[in-house]
């Protein structure tokens, strides 16, 4: 039986220094032509990433499941669970608002079914992988533009994880392509400009008047909530209060 034929170039969106997609398969097209990726999980995996690191945790990422408890072990790292399955004595999880409050360790596996599942898909790619969230998308940017990306010879791919619908297929949401744009918005001046994807995601931060709002209404802040985690969106939304730039290298993030 054959191979599924490789997907054309075109869809890397070639070109352009600042590239934009969606989900797992976006992340493993502009991974393959891209100098660095960024990954966006607003609410939370990427929000709990800035917090954790910029409380002077390592960050490992790992698909959700039970193998993850397994890893951490191997590792030697404390490993998060889900925001119900915390407890006093066990108070690492997936809620940025609990990390803030958690002892500090050296090391944190923190699993989750889409941003921290692309994060060690492309982990994978060998190129820096970039963990951005509201709080700190005008560091990441400035931080890239530091380092020379955002040419068409060193392109950046900005990844908007989305969320998951029951049967498992990709959610497009609200919080994470605002998030994008909002890296994009300190990327939009890079020399080898916006794909066309990226420059329509700018368009919608462009058209959205108060951004803290609109995640706090859109489905999945109504979502976390209405589920008695409300503190969690309360941090998410903050913007540009950090400075921290969390960069995946051998297997976890720290610090740029």
């Amino acid at each position: 039986m054959s191979a599924d034929p490789p997907a054309p170039a075109v869809f890397a969106q070639p070109g352009s220094g600042a590239r934009f997609d969606w989900g797992l398969t976006g992340a493993a097209e502009l991974g393959r032509v891209c100098a660095a990726l960024v990954v966006v999980d607003v609410l939370s995996f990427t929000t709990a990433v800035e917090v954790a690191v910029g409380r002077g945790m390592r960050v490992h990422p790992f698909p959700w499941g039970e193998q993850a408890a397994l890893y951490a072990r191997r590792v030697g790292a404390v490993a998060a669970v889900g925001r119900r399955q915390m407890t006093p004595e066990h108070p690492w999880s997936l809620s940025p608002a609990a990390l803030r409050r958690a002892p500090v360790v050296d090391d944190l596996v923190l699993p989750s079914p889409n941003g921290s599942a692309i994060s060690a898909a492309a982990s994978a790619t060998g190129v820096p992988v970039v963990a951005a969230c509201l709080r700190n998308a005008r560091a990441v940017g400035r931080w890239l533009r530091s380092q020379g990306y955002g040419s068409t010879d060193a392109p950046v791919g900005v990844v908007a994880a989305g969320e998951r619908w029951p049967d498992g297929s990709l959610r497009p949401c609200v919080e994470d392509q605002l998030g994008a744009a909002s890296v994009l918005d300190a990327l939009s001046g890079v020399a080898g400009g916006l794909s066309v994807e990226a420059a329509m995601a700018l368009a919608a931060l462009a058209s959205t008047p108060d951004l803290p709002a609109a995640v706090r209404g859109c489905v999945s802040g109504r979502e976390l909530a209405e589920g008695g985690f409300a503190e969690d969106v309360a941090v998410a939304v903050q913007l540009d209060v950090s400075r921290v730039v969390p960069v995946l290298r051998q297997g976890y993030f720290a610090a740029a």
